[in-house]
């Protein structure tokens, strides 16, 4: 279900290099190339989805694995104060339609001594 011309599949399957976070069997996390915060990771389904909407229809348990991976990078990334948003639609802000979430903070663990 990998679209070739997708850059998040391609970042999937390995063909374009991103900063990798961590993933999953489901799910990739990866450092976002334009971060808006501190911390700014995507998260994302190795498989296409076009948006948040069609992965929870399609395929709710890499929703599930998706959300696990994100909230657990979160935890160990942040002081505990973050935010993990999808953009559906391009009037709400989708750029890249693969479905994927935003993980962003203010508040970096490593920074708090």
């Amino acid at each position: 279900m990998n679209n070739q011309d997708c850059i998040f599949c391609r970042i999937a399957s390995k063909d374009i290099q991103a900063n990798l976070v961590e993933e999953t069997e489901h799910s990739l996390a990866f450092w976002d190339i334009s971060p808006r915060q501190p911390i700014h990771i995507l998260v994302i389904p190795k498989r296409h989805h076009a948006n948040i909407l069609e992965l929870t229809i399609n395929a709710p348990d890499e929703l599930v694995d998706l959300m696990r991976l994100g909230t657990r990078i979160a935890s160990e990334k942040s002081s505990g104060s973050f935010r993990l948003s999808f953009n559906t639609g391009a009037e709400a802000g989708q750029t890249v339609f693969h479905a994927h979430g935003h993980l962003t903070s203010r508040t970096p663990k490593d920074q708090l001594a």
